[in-house]
């Protein structure tokens, strides 16, 4: 549009697919992984997720979320897989080349949690052979350094790690930091620290 070279409507141009009716697998239901379904649920999705462990019954019923214990037999049944994991050694390429293999053709992996959970060699490769329809990447898994083959791929979106890049999310980080530093100082166990025991 900014260059000029739309040339108008046509019936098949430009064409996507709708969410509604989709399923949406989340692997990771934490904060981050609700927020995401409470989002595809406003646009019709399908809300299914895998977890370490299952959500309270009323948070899955307000969800309207289902668990799968088997993180194979639900990626193989999504239309989008949306990363929202922590990196763990537990999580390091957690969607490995197998269990890529057991995606749907017609599926799109969305990862904005950390790129050491998605084998990218795998993951470009399939990509390139059209096993599965696309990808959106917020994070890579050697960081600044994104594989030049994935850059090239007409099916993938990549963004700068910017997930989290609004004004407000940035301060609600800060504010965070120094909530947990000023609990820590006082005595008291900070809200947001990590224990060897959740990883």
């Amino acid at each position: 549009m900014q260059k000029g070279e739309w040339q108008g409507w046509a019936p098949t141009a430009m064409l996507g697919g709708r969410l509604a009716g989709r399923r949406l697998g989340i692997l990771g239901m934490g904060q981050i992984g609700q927020a995401v379904a409470r989002r595809a649920r406003a646009f019709g999705m399908q809300i299914h997720y895998n977890n370490r462990r299952r959500l309270r019954p009323e948070v899955e019923a307000q969800l309207e979320a289902t668990y799968w214990e088997s993180l194979d037999q639900m990626v193989a049944r999504m239309d989008v897989i949306s990363v929202n994991c922590p990196s763990t050694p537990s999580t390091f390429h957690l969607l490995n080349a197998r269990r890529l293999k057991l995606l749907k053709p017609s599926a799109v992996v969305v990862n904005t949690s950390r790129g050491e959970v998605i084998d990218e060699h795998a993951l470009t490769r399939m990509l390139r052979n059209n096993e599965i329809a696309g990808a959106g990447l917020d994070v890579y898994e050697k960081g600044t350094n994104i594989n030049p083959r994935l850059r090239e791929l007409p099916n993938v979106v990549l963004l700068p790690h910017m997930g989290s890049a609004t004004l407000e999310g940035r301060i609600e980080m800060g504010e965070k930091v120094l909530l947990n530093i000023k609990t820590f100082e006082d005595g008291h166990r900070p809200p947001d620290q990590v224990v060897p025991a959740m990883l």
